[in-house]
């Protein structure tokens, strides 16, 4: 089997796996989910129409502090929504996956030996930032 069969293969098996399944079956059950797609779409409206306010010359100080006051309730709401809370947790397990594929495929790729690497990679304190940083490791 070549290196792009077993990714071909390595794809068909993440596609069967629960956590992809799981996360999918969320995205979906969130666009069916009529009151989340109707916070959703007041949450946009009141986005744009604040971005709008921002862009004129003579912007409303009292019309943006009341339109963003509106976007973080509608958020508020959006992400205590039960389907897209359940959307976030599917989210967060099947991103773990791929994360630890991708961790297990870059560290083989670096040589070591892929049945010794751990599933799960070391949890980073690294805040992107490379200058006042000892070096990756």
């Amino acid at each position: 089997m070549t290196v792009i069969e077993c990714a071909r293969e390595l794809g068909r098996l993440i596609q069967a796996d629960e956590r992809y399944t799981g996360y999918i079956a969320a995205a979906n059950a969130n666009d069916r989910d009529k009151d989340l797609q109707r916070l959703m779409g007041e949450f946009n409206a009141k986005r744009f129409e604040l971005n709008q306010e921002m862009q004129k010359q003579d912007k409303d100080g009292e019309k943006m502090t009341a339109l963003d006051d509106e976007i973080r309730e509608l958020y508020q709401q959006i992400m205590t929504n039960k389907s897209m809370e359940h959307f976030n947790d599917s989210k967060e397990a099947f991103d773990s996956l791929l994360s630890s594929v991708s961790y297990i495929i870059t560290r083989s790729a670096n040589g070591e030996d892929p049945d010794t690497i751990p599933e799960n990679p070391p949890v980073s304190s690294c805040s992107g930032s490379c200058a006042s940083c000892g070096g990756c490791g």
